[in-house]
């Protein structure tokens, strides 16, 4: 018998049923498994702003910064270092910007909000800031990967892969990994940012869409009855079954599940995405337009994720990347996120999910306090020494700040973080310890956080 390969198993036998979907659909359907100790969280919703968001102009005010605007940034800061698109060893060095920005403080704690984020900033109460995350690329796709697979370059799993092959999924009918995308374009890196790498290809994240069918062509075709569908199903299964006898392969058993539960999933899918049983109460707090695409109503179905028992929700919000420009651009994508992001925190709250739920807000970096000029206009480079992050729920402190830059923003001067310690302490929320969540391959053992990381102990409840 000749050996089929995934891709030919698919085209005969794809049935309508979408054939990129498929190939991860059965995370969800794993059983649930023990974690390594009592977890504070039971799902993750990860809302990246790809590109990098400018810390200056949302977060971190720095009044050093505004009195020295158009100065030259002393050399020492400058030593050693590298920028994308920005030549440091130019006798015309970069010059400090100041934010032109209006601050002013929120909460019990006087957090610091511009006028870019009217909204999460109200709720600053309930999110936890890290203001000294640091990472190791200053290109968008190697530092995009660093934060999803802990890793610059592709082919080790992304974190949501590593959590549904620690913990499974509770639910039966979605997968464990769900990933949503709203913006002009996806994340530079594409799919493998959300990639099962060399764990069993189970554990991928599974890409929705938020209107329409959550997958294409999930609907059953016209002329097709539920009977007659469920028969290929079955005879498939048996195929696949006997194939498995004679090959002993794991990913035959990928292809059963998989098929079992797209078949269960045009059932689930069509509800889960039918905001119409939503308040309108619910729909204007997060702003979203029933119909239309958008990350406002990306952020609700994460909700809707959550109370069906889907582990791990990554949002991708692309559009963050402004090196010369730094008013209407960035007026325009905080607008389409703030918003929905405060609103994700209430709602949670509100169903009683936040404190099992952990919100993860942040890019793949920061911008520089230089600024960069380009035909005229001023922005910011991409700066990987220092900058925000926040958290809310899933068992980390409320209304913390931690970790401090010095008066330019630059580098940490308390409290320094890597992006290998933001993930081991996401892991660690979910019970599992980042140095016992291991895959054996090619003869090493290999994990998220590789040889480093350490969990944020301090902003823990």
């Amino acid at each position: 018998m000749i050996d089929e390969t995934r891709r030919h198993f698919f085209e005969r036998c794809g049935m309508g049923l979408g054939k990129a979907a498929l190939a991860g659909l059965i995370a969800g359907n794993a059983r649930a498994k023990e974690p390594h100790f009592a977890p504070k969280a039971k799902s993750v919703i990860y809302l990246f702003m790809a590109g990098g968001p400018s810390q200056f102009e949302m977060w971190t005010p720095k009044p050093q910064l505004q009195k020295l605007h158009g100065q030259y940034i002393p050399d020492s800061f400058l030593e050693g270092k590298r920028f994308a698109f920005m030549d440091t060893s130019f006798k015309d060095k970069p010059k400090l910007l100041a934010t032109k920005r209006e601050f002013k403080q929120y909460g019990q704690n006087g957090t610091w909000g511009s006028s870019l984020v009217p909204h999460t900033a109200a709720i600053a109460d309930e999110l936890t800031f890290l203001h000294t995350v640091s990472t190791e690329n200053f290109n968008h796709a190697p530092a995009k990967c660093f934060a999803s697979t802990g890793y610059t370059r592709f082919g080790r799993p992304s974190m949501g892969a590593w959590v549904t092959y620690g913990l499974g999924s509770e639910s039966q009918d979605l997968p464990g990994f769900v990933v949503l995308q709203s913006g002009p374009r996806g994340p530079r890196g594409g799919a493998p940012l959300w990639g099962s790498g060399f764990l069993p290809t189970t554990e991928q994240g599974v890409l929705f869409r938020s209107s329409g069918d959550p997958i294409l062509n999930l609907s059953t075709p016209k002329g097709v009855t539920p009977r007659m569908q469920s028969q290929v199903i079955d005879a498939i299964r048996d195929v696949n079954g006997m194939r498995n006898e004679t090959m002993v392969d794991p990913e035959i058993n990928t292809r059963i599940a998989a098929y079992e539960m797209a078949y269960r999933m045009q059932t689930s899918g069509p509800e889960l995405i039918d905001f119409q049983k939503e308040s309108k109460a619910t729909l204007d707090m997060y702003g979203v337009e029933i119909g239309k695409p958008s990350f406002a109503a990306n952020c609700l179905l994460a909700r809707r994720l959550v109370e069906r028992g889907v582990r791990y929700i990554h949002l991708w919000h692309t559009d963050w990347d402004h090196h010369d420009d730094l008013t209407k651009p960035l007026e325009d994508v905080c607008r389409q996120v703030d918003q929905p992001c405060a609103a994700l925190v209430k709602d949670l709250k509100a169903h009683g999910l936040l404190d099992s739920t952990l919100v993860v807000w942040g890019g793949e970096f920061g911008r520089t306090p230089m600024g960069e000029s380009r035909d005229g206009k001023v922005g910011r480079n991409h700066h990987i020494d220092a900058y925000t992050m926040w958290m809310a729920g899933g068992g980390v402190k409320p209304g913390v700040h931690f970790g401090q830059t010095d008066d330019f923003g630059f580098n940490a001067v308390e409290d320094p973080l890597s992006m290998h310690d933001v993930q081991a302490t996401v892991l660690n929320q979910l019970g599992l310890d980042h140095t016992k969540l291991t895959y054996q391959f090619q003869g090493r053992n290999f994990r998220l956080t590789d040889v480093a990381g350490k969990v944020i102990h301090k902003i823990l409840a």
